[in-house]
């Protein structure tokens, strides 16, 4: 018998990526160190690409045939890291433009991007971004300790 809703897993596997040039975002993904899957060619109209980032479940797939998205508008993917100045460094030092470490306030209620480190140090707070080859965006957000029941 099947459990309630709450209780029948569903894991989010899979994140597509629109690209313009399958060779050269596969270079880029491959340059983060990120784990190759999949490189699957299947006739001129199809071609299927899957990276894994380093600890995560979840993957992303790009190619030709695979979305009709527009080239670079998947916008604001995040990626957890534990230390976002240490994953920031390394990012840099693999050629690629990394925004300064920011975090959001809501003093008005209004969101309001603050250049610098959250004085609190907490965990979710501290962001950074950068893009692919294509424009598509990503988040660095930093969690140290998990909400609970995360």
């Amino acid at each position: 018998m099947l459990g309630t809703p709450e209780e029948l897993p569903m894991k989010l596997e899979v994140v597509v990526i629109p690209v313009a040039d399958v060779d050269r975002a596969l270079s880029f993904y491959k340059s983060l160190g990120w784990r190759l899957d999949t490189d699957l060619e299947a006739g001129p109209e199809f071609r299927a690409v899957q990276f894994t980032p380093p600890g995560s479940e979840c993957s992303i797939h790009f190619g030709r045939g695979v979305t009709s998205l527009a080239p670079g508008s998947v916008q604001g993917t995040y990626l957890v890291v534990s230390d976002i100045n240490r994953s920031r460094a390394d990012l840099v030092s693999k050629g690629v433009e990394v925004s300064e470490v920011f975090h959001t306030r809501y003093d008005t209620g209004v969101p309001v991007r603050v250049d610098g480190y959250p004085a609190d140090g907490g965990s979710y707070a501290a962001l950074a971004t950068f893009s692919d080859p294509d424009g598509n965006g990503w988040l660095l957000q930093e969690v140290k300790e998990r909400l609970p029941g995360r």
